[in-house]
């Protein structure tokens, strides 16, 4: 099939969950087109069967806020148009559904009738679908799209209750990972020795938007300092940084955590840790946290949103009280203290990771709900 895919370039789930879709559909024989204003970050310079459509966004005086969803739409329908694209496959509802539809509808006046897969991926639903200046549009969209996904059950439920969808429209098909990419023994482990020096390390992965807590990951990581010797390394940008940078300086802890900036390639990193942090309290499923469960490292969260359906907490992690900093460091610092525990915790992780979330056990999922669309 020839599928066009939409997504956030830039870093955080959504935009991952839409990468590696469309390389694992290459790698499956299909043809993939982004098309999205800058390309995807974990998209490598050159895939076979993958191309990356530009979208360019005018610039006019008379636009304050150029209209990046007409841009994205009247993109959609040439390459639609150029390429004979099958469907298109967006990801997170505005404006990516929106603009699907609006390129449908010009489709159609050509007898070109396009299919559009939407998938709902969290904060597109949750916060921002949910804003009264944006809901109608989201429920529109929604209400439009030929197929609908969730990532999770949570998620599909929240969508339901927030814009009265029939519930047999909306599917959930979960994120995925490839154990081959996040797997512990695929590095030898000088990673870890840099960033431990023989030390636990501890990481967290994620945008730093407020959402994601970040201040909480260092009070989780200060108070384990005292009990255990351990480093904490901090991957990813946003706006909450600076707090994150000015809360481990505060703590005195600043010595021993490390802000290492966007990185596209986790996995080398996740196989060197020993524990990983994710205290967001708004989750839909938390890719990072099954992409860590992989690679064999157990997971320390907030009970929310679809986190559980990810996390077996007390199995493959714990997940723990919003905002419970003693609560989490005392879990913590018992698992990372008894080598048998954390171990075992690290391959029911591995089995849960390999057994629900494969890549293999995902894609058909995906690949048969484009062929119902298209019928």
């Amino acid at each position: 099939m020839k599928i066009g895919i939409t997504c956030y370039p830039t870093y955080g789930g959504s935009g991952a969950v839409a990468t590696e879709l469309g390389m694992a559909l290459a790698s499956r024989g299909h043809e993939v087109h982004f098309i999205t204003y800058a390309p995807p970050f974990r998209l490598p310079t050159f895939s076979p069967r993958i191309s990356f459509h530009e979208v360019a966004i005018g610039q006019y005086p008379l636009f304050q806020y150029p209209p990046y969803d007409l841009a994205l739409a009247v993109r959609m329908h040439e390459v639609a148009t150029q390429q004979k694209l099958d469907l298109l496959h967006v990801h997170y509802a505005i404006p990516h559904a929106t603009s699907a539809w609006l390129a449908k509808q010009m489709l159609r006046e050509a007898g070109h009738d396009l299919p559009v897969v939407t998938t709902l991926h969290g904060t597109d639903i949750t916060i921002v679908g949910q804003d009264h200046s944006y809901h109608a549009i989201t429920k529109f969209s929604i209400d439009k799209s030929d197929r609908v996904t969730a990532v999770s059950q949570h998620l599909k439920d929240e969508t339901v209750r927030a814009f009265g969808c029939d519930n047999r429209r909306v599917e959930v098909i979960p994120n995925f990972v490839d154990p081959a990419v996040f797997d512990r023994r695929a590095y030898d482990g000088a990673l870890r020795q840099q960033l431990g020096g023989g030390r636990k390390v501890l990481m967290h992965i994620s945008n730093m938007r407020p959402v994601k807590r970040v201040t909480d990951v260092v009070q989780i990581f200060a108070a384990v300092r005292r009990e255990i010797p351990c480093v904490l390394v901090m991957v990813g940008d946003g706006p909450d940084r600076s707090a994150a940078e000015e809360e481990a300086r505060r703590l005195d802890v600043e010595s021993d955590v490390r802000f290492l900036g966007k990185i596209d390639g986790v996995a080398p990193l996740l196989a060197s840790a020993d524990l990983y942090l994710l205290t967001t309290d708004s989750e839909s499923f938390g890719l990072s946290a099954l992409e860590a469960q992989a690679c064999g490292v157990p997971v320390l969260g907030y009970n929310v949103g679809g986190l559980p359906e990810v996390v077996e907490s007390g199995v493959t992690g714990h997940l723990g009280d919003v905002g419970d900093i003693v609560g989490m460091a005392r879990v913590a610092s018992d698992m990372l203290g008894h080598e048998a525990r954390w171990r075992a915790m690290g391959d029911a992780a591995v089995q849960r990771a390999k057994t629900r979330f494969a890549t293999d056990k995902v894609l058909p999922l995906y690949e048969a709900l484009y062929l119902d669309a298209v019928r």
